[in-house]
C-alpha cells in the first residue's frame, strides 16, 4: 500500500470537513445578523441624508420597517441603517407579534438593543388584558417589559390604575406602580405610593400603606398583602378600617367583598367614634351586610366616661350591632362578663348596651360592687347619663349587701331597687316591694373604749329608702306598715344574721388584671 496516497487521501477528508464546518458556521452567524438588523419593508418615497458624520436613508409615505416578529408603521422616518437605528415620526404604530400594539407620535429605536423609546399620546395594548396611556414610554423588548414616567394610565375589564412612574411586564402581566398611584374601580378608589397589579390575575398588592375608600365611605389602610379584584377576597397585613361608626384596626386581614365578610386577626381594635367605646382583642369578624362585628379571642372594651374614668368590660366575646335607626343599635357581650372602673366592679353572664338610650343591661345572676356595697338581682340596667353612671334598677329578688367596720354585713331585699348616684358615688337606694333588712347598730368610738355591736335592727315592710354618705349608709326609712325588731347580742342567732337569699361574693369581685387583657399594640385613644 502507498503510504502517501493514504496521507493524502486523509488530508483531503480533513479539508472538506473544515470547509463544510465552516460554511455551516458562517450561514448561522449571517443569519443570526440578519436577524439582529432592522430591514425596512416598504416608503413611498426615499432620499439621502446626513446628521454630522452619520449617514441616513429619510423614508416618506406608509413606512414600514421590520425585525423578527416586530414590525413598525409610521408616516416618515429617519434610517440610520449603520448603526441600526430608527428616528419615525407621525402615527406610529408597533406590532409585537400578535398580542401587542404601541402607538404614539414619535419613536426612537435601537435595533441592536431592541428597545423603543416613545413619546407622546402613547398607547401600549396588550390584547385581552389591558392597555396602558402615557407621553413617555420605553420598550424593553429583550425584557418583554414596557417603563413609564411622568404619568400614566393602566385600565382593563376592572380597573383604572394611574401614577407617577411605573412599569408593566408583559410575561408575568405585572403592573408596578410608583409615587401618587390611585386605584378607581366601581366599588372603591385607592391611593398609595407604591402598588403592584397583576392585570391577567386581576390580585393587587399592597407594598407600602394603602387606603381604600369603598362606595359606602367607609375606608380601609393596608400596609401589606393582596386584594383579588375578581373574587373580592383578600389576605392583608398590618393595617385599619374605618366606617361612618367604626374604625377598625388588626395585624392580618381576610376580605370576602363579594359577602362583605371582613376578618381581623392579631392585635385587633375597634373605636366607636360616637359613642367613645374602644373594643380590644385578638381575632374580630366584621359582616357588613348585616352591620354585625364580633370580637373575640380575649376581648374587652374600655368605654371612657366622665373624667376620663374608664369603665372596662370583658367577656369570651363581645359583638356590635349596627344599624340606621338607632334604636336597635346594640353592643353585647356573651359569657364570663367581668367589669373595671375604680368605683365600680361586677360580674355577669352576659351584657347589652344600647346607645339609643345609654342603658346597660346585665343579665343571669349579675353582680355590682361599688364603694363597699354589693348589689345582686336577676337582672340589673345601668343608666349612664353625662358619661357616668346616673342610676342602677335592679328587677326580681334585689339585693344589698355592705360590711361595717367590725365585718357585718348590712343586707337589705327586695322585689325591686332603684340606686341613684351623685357625683360617681351611690347616693340612695329605693326599694319597692317585699322589703326587708338587717341592719347592725354599732356604738360610738370612744376614747376609753372600741366601736362595738350594741344589736341587730330586722325590719320588714313593702318599701325602703336607703340614703348613703360617702358611698356608706346613713339613714333608712320603712314604708307601708313596717314590723321591726330589734335584736340584742346575746339574743342574735345564726339565722337571725342572714336574710333570704344572702351570698356574699367579696372574693370574686374583678381586679383590673382580670378585665384589661395584655396588648401588644398602643392603643389609638387611651392605654389599655
Amino acid at each position: 500500500m502507498d503510504l502517501r496516497y493514504t496521507s493524502r487521501a486523509r488530508f483531503s477528508w480533513g479539508m472538506k470537513c473544515l470547509v463544510l464546518v465552516a460554511i455551516a458556521l458562517f450561514s448561522g452567524m449571517n443569519s443570526a445578523y440578519a436577524q439582529k438588523k432592522v430591514k425596512l419593508k416598504q416608503a413611498d418615497r426615499l432620499q439621502g441624508g446626513k446628521a454630522g458624520e452619520d449617514r441616513f436613508d429619510r423614508v416618506i409615505g406608509n413606512v414600514i420597517f421590520v425585525q423578527n416578529t416586530t414590525t413598525i408603521y409610521c408616516d416618515s422616518a429617519h434610517f440610520f441603517k449603520k448603526r441600526n437605528y430608527i428616528e419615525a415620526f407621525g402615527k406610529v404604530r408597533i406590532l409585537e407579534g400578535d398580542s401587542v400594539t404601541i402607538t404614539g407620535n414619535k419613536l426612537e429605536y435601537d435595533g441592536n438593543l431592541k428597545l423603543a423609546k416613545l413619546r407622546n399620546n402613547v398607547v401600549f395594548t396588550k390584547l385581552a388584558t389591558s392597555t396602558l396611556y402615557t407621553d413617555f414610554l420605553d420598550f424593553d423588548r429583550p425584557k418583554n417589559t414596557a417603563y413609564y414616567y411622568n404619568n400614566g394610565k393602566l385600565v382593563d375589564s376592572i380597573n383604572v390604575l394611574t401614577s407617577v412612574k411605573g412599569y408593566y411586564n408583559l410575561t408575568s402581566n405585572m403592573a408596578s406602580f410608583k409615587k401618587n398611584v390611585h386605584v378607581k374601580n366601581p366599588d372603591y378608589t385607592m391611593t398609595s405610593d407604591s402598588l403592584q397589579y397583576n392585570s391577567r390575575s386581576k390580585v393587587l398588592y399592597f407594598r407600602t400603606p394603602t387606603t381604600v375608600v369603598d362606595k359606602d365611605s367607609a375606608t380601609f389602610v393596608y400596609n401589606d398583602g393582596e386584594y383579588d379584584t375578581k373574587t373580592r377576597r383578600s389576605d392583608l397585613k398590618l393595617g385599619e378600617a374605618e366606617s361612618v361608626d367604626y374604625k377598625l384596626e388588626g395585624d392580618d386581614y381576610a376580605l370576602d367583598d363579594i359577602r362583605k365578610v371582613y376578618k381581623l386577626r392579631g392585635n385587633v381594635i375597634m373605636t366607636s367614634k360616637k359613642e367613645n367605646i374602644i373594643i380590644y382583642g385578638q381575632a374580630s369578624d366584621y359582616y357588613k351586610l348585616k352591620g354585625v362585628s364580633k370580637v373575640y379571642n380575649n376581648p374587652y372594651l374600655a368605654k371612657i366616661t366622665d373624667n376620663n374614668d374608664t369603665l372596662f368590660i370583658s367577656a369570651d366575646t363581645l359583638v356590635s350591632i349596627d344599624s340606621p335607626d338607632p334604636q336597635k343599635k346594640r353592643l353585647l357581650a356573651y359569657n364570663h362578663v367581668k367589669i373595671y372602673r375604680g368605683d365600680l366592679q361586677g360580674l355577669a353572664d352576659s351584657l347589652e348596651y344600647r346607645s339609643a338610650d345609654s342603658t346597660i343591661y346585665f343579665y343571669k345572676s349579675p353582680v355590682l360592687w361599688t364603694e363597699g356595697n354589693q348589689m345582686t338581682a336577676d337582672t340589673i340596667r345601668m343608666l349612664i347619663k353625662n358619661n357616668t353612671i346616673d342610676r342602677l334598677f335592679m328587677n326580681v329578688n334585689s339585693f344589698v349587701i355592705s360590711q361595717d367596720t367590725l365585718l357585718n354585713f348590712n343586707q337589705i331585699s327586695g322585689r325591686k331597687m332603684t340606686a341613684t348616684f351623685q357625683d360617681k358615688k351611690i347616693s340612695r337606694v329605693y326599694v319597692e316591694g317585699n322589703g326587708e333588712s338587717i341592719y347592725y347598730a354599732l356604738s360610738e368610738k370612744k376614747a376609753d373604749k372600741p366601736v362595738g355591736a350594741m344589736g341587730t335592727n330586722r325590719i320588714i315592710c313593702s318599701n325602703i329608702l336607703i340614703r348613703f354618705r360617702e358611698g356608706k349608709v346613713n339613714n333608712l326609712s320603712f314604708y307601708t306598715r313596717p314590723e321591726a325588731r330589734f335584736i340584742p347580742p346575746h339574743e342574735l342567732k345564726k339565722e337571725d344574721m342572714t336574710l333570704k337569699g344572702f351570698s356574699w361574693k367579696g372574693d370574686k369581685k374583678p381586679k383590673r388584671e382580670d378585665v384589661v387583657k395584655p396588648f401588644h399594640r398602643k392603643s389609638p385613644s387611651i392605654q389599655p
